[in-house]
């Protein structure tokens, strides 16, 4: 069964406009999918948001499985509501940002709701990032209500902040040891910031690695190397471009300019069968655990 949710959001460009004038933003009404397993409830839910280009049947796959293990999952549809496809080609259009407040509104819809229980989120590439980010403790006091889980699917790990401070609740990350377009070292960096999360990691498995996608290059996917964004304590975003010289991050100019300057393009995904058959089970029994009453997989 699915039910059809509108959710009150808004759209901060970054993270600087959650932290310091998340009420001067747009707004905008968001689109979210309700599936309910069968049975009674309540019942553990995933808060789940795409990768940036949209909803693919391997997110279905995923979504399918937790339904069959009696959980019921809301697919936040960020790009639409914003009439966006894709974002691989400038990441700008509809951001992490964005798309945190739209999970973290969709959350405090859901946690109304007598048939919802725990409330975890997941998320792959660019939704991975709101699924790994929606754990720190700023955002959330911002934010709203923590996330009882976070399932990020290769994150984009680039965001360090000064504030060091994260909830909790369990992380399970899963990633390929050849993404080239969201790189595992800067996620295996920032785990030591992580109080309670755990990396799994696919040897020789491309992004996208629980698709069923051929080996494809896409020449103008804005991909990561090795720079981080710094995030202060009051919220200002930065970047080194050289050595000694940090350029603000916090506008939309500001990242375009970067993104020509760095020409940091051209990414693959490619599917792994073994990684795929893998995440589908790993990523089942990990919700069933965090959110399920009755522990059965």
């Amino acid at each position: 069964m699915v039910e059809r949710l509108q959710v009150q959001s808004r759209s901060p460009f970054e993270i600087h406009h959650i932290l310091t004038g998340l009420e001067k933003t747009p707004e905008i009404n968001v689109a979210s999918e309700l599936f309910l397993p069968e049975g009674e409830g309540p019942f553990g839910c995933v808060v789940a948001l795409h990768g940036s280009m949209g909803w693919g049947s391997h997110h279905q796959d995923h979504i399918n499985g937790w339904l069959d293990a009696g959980l019921a999952v809301c697919k936040v549809n960020s790009f639409a509501s914003r009439s966006i496809d894709s974002t691989v080609d400038d990441q700008l259009t509809v951001t992490h940002s964005m798309m945190l407040v739209d999970a973290f509104r969709t959350r405090s819809l859901l946690e109304q709701d007598p048939r919802i229980g725990k409330i975890g989120i997941t998320g792959w590439s660019l939704g991975g990032t709101v699924a790994l980010y929606s754990a720190w403790a700023p955002i959330i006091e911002i934010l709203g209500t923590p996330f009882d889980a976070h399932l990020p699917f290769y994150p984009a790990a680039h965001l360090r902040p000064d504030v060091q401070d994260w909830f909790d609740s369990p992380i399970l990350i899963l990633h390929g040891d050849a993404d080239d377009w969201t790189p595992l070292h800067l996620v295996e960096d920032l785990m030591p910031q992580l109080p309670n999360a755990t990396l799994h990691v696919y040897p020789k498995a491309h992004h996208s690695f629980d698709s069923e996608k051929e080996y494809v290059w896409l020449p103008k996917a804005v991909r990561l190397r090795k720079r981080t964004v710094r995030i202060s304590k009051n919220g200002y975003m930065s970047g080194e471009l050289f050595l000694g010289v940090r350029l603000p991050l916090n506008q939309r100019w500001q990242r375009r300019w970067v993104i020509r300057i760095l020409r940091n393009r051209g990414a693959h995904v490619k599917g792994d069968p073994n990684a795929r058959e893998d995440s589908l089970i790993r990523a089942r029994e990990f919700f069933v655990e965090q959110l399920c009453s009755n522990k059965h997989v």
